[in-house]
């Protein structure tokens, strides 16, 4: 869907085959980070933000045992407009589709895509059923895949190796304030963090991680039981009525949290975005922020093209896109990840003892804060600046534990706990593809020049 916009201004058509044009009703996608809404400045599309009673985000409160912290956005070097947004995902989704609509090479229908249309090796095009069930197809020489987090389409296109770590059970918390106004909210939960964040002027979000892939059945109450018994109990006391008023007016919702890294299979005619291509856990939201930056990337590469309809060349060509958005995709993608699994409670000592490092090393502030945040919000798509200061937590908790004297078992917990780092950073960044995320100019693609017409 965001593919649309941008496109148009080349003169090129777009057809746009959405499965429902009905207004979307879902507990995620609510959160866009400064980093996201600079990206839709330069898409022209911020104006999608208004009139949807969107509430500015101007950084994140951290909570733990009692105490709290607030991590703003450095957004001193930003026009006054920049911050974070939140929203109701519906509300957006619907403010771009009336932008592309209005728009008179697209043609936006409701249909459901069945297959991809394949020739030789080339997709041509796609499959679909329209709103009376009809079976159609419609061709392009580019067909830009992105039906979400449960992709049907994404199997030939890319290695879909999905993890679904936790779930998300949602809840709406009415006429109440948050803390700390214009915040999102962390509570480091056990066993999981717990997520507030406003999406309207009267409406707060509430977002409880579980563990696993199960989560409490909400029909025979097990569910409100649940919340009410462990999750209250750890919910801060000026959002608690509000949080049982949720829970007893009973619209309790469920949302599974996927990570997939990006491995494409560079197919010509086709090309794959948004969730069906590329996931992370939704804890720092993220998502938007990344798929909003590929576009642009996408976007500068289309640009000098006037005929797409070599496939096998603009495939070639387009490989250059999956380097080129590794700064931004890689560096969030790893954060929310590694973040995810630090703020998770743990039996092990070691990994409590990065938790709370982290934690405290985040409420020193200046430059222990601002880096962080900075990287979480999309501003400093850095990938060796997160891993720098993700092993600075690791050591600052090292090192509380040998003051004032070390023992032999603080030095055992110290050493498990730089193990517990690595084994926690690593295999993401390995999956991210350690080359295109840290060397990215020694990628062949990086240098691809548009194809002579």
């Amino acid at each position: 869907m965001f593919f649309v916009e941008f496109r148009l201004q080349d003169g090129r058509r777009v057809h746009v085959i959405e499965r429902d044009l009905k207004e979307p009703d879902r507990i995620v996608g609510e959160l866009l980070q400064p980093g996201g809404y600079l990206k839709l400045i330069e898409l022209g599309l911020e104006d999608c933000v208004e009139e949807i009673d969107a509430q500015k985000v101007f950084g994140y409160a951290l909570f733990k045992d009692g105490k709290a912290t607030r991590l703003s956005y450095p957004l001193e070097k930003f026009h006054s407009d920049v911050s974070g947004r939140s929203f109701h995902n519906g509300r957006f989704i619907q403010r771009m589709r009336e932008k592309a609509a209005s728009l008179p090479s697209v043609q936006l229908k409701q249909g459901t895509v069945t297959s991809l249309l394949e020739e030789h090796g080339t997709i041509r095009g796609v499959q679909y059923k329209n709103k009376s069930g009809e079976e159609l197809k419609a061709y392009a020489p580019l067909t830009v895949v992105c039906d979400g987090c449960f992709s049907n389409l994404r199997r030939s296109l890319c290695t879909s190796k999905v993890d679904v770590p936790s779930c998300f059970v949602g809840l709406v918390l009415e006429d109440c304030q948050l803390p700390y106004a214009n915040h999102g909210h962390v509570i480091l939960a056990d066993p999981s963090p717990i997520l507030f964040y406003p999406i309207s002027s009267t409406e707060i979000r509430c977002l409880v991680d579980v563990p696993g892939q199960k989560v409490p059945a909400i029909t025979n109450g097990e569910m409100a039981k649940y919340l009410k018994t462990t999750v209250a109990p750890q919910v801060p006391s000026e959002l608690l009525d509000a949080f049982i008023s949720a829970i007893e007016r009973g619209n309790i919702r469920t949302m599974p949290n996927r990570s997939m890294p990006a491995a494409p299979h560079p197919t010509p005619g086709a090309l794959l975005m948004g969730d069906a291509f590329n996931m992370r856990h939704p804890l720092t939201g993220g998502g938007m922020t990344v798929a909003l930056s590929d576009i642009v990337v996408l976007r500068n590469l289309l640009k000098p093209l006037h005929d797409l309809n070599d496939a096998h060349t603009l495939c070639k060509y387009l490989e250059s896109f999956y380097t080129l958005r590794k700064p931004v995709a890689s560096t969030i993608n790893t954060l929310a990840g590694a973040l995810y699994k630090v703020f998770s409670a743990s039996p092990d000592q070691a990994r409590n003892e990065m938790r709370r490092a982290c934690f405290d090393y985040l409420s020193l502030g200046g430059v222990f804060s601002n880096g962080p945040i900075s990287l979480l919000s999309g501003l400093n798509p850095r990938p060796l600046s997160l891993v720098c200061h993700f092993f600075a937590v690791a050591i600052f908790g090292v090192g509380r534990l040998l003051l004032p004297f070390p023992s032999p078992k603080r030095m055992w917990i110290g050493a498990r706990l730089i193990s517990s780092a690595s084994e926690i950073i690593f295999p993401i960044i390995k999956a991210e593809g350690v080359r295109q995320m840290f060397f990215p100019a020694t990628v062949p693609a990086y240098y691809r020049a548009p194809p002579a017409e």
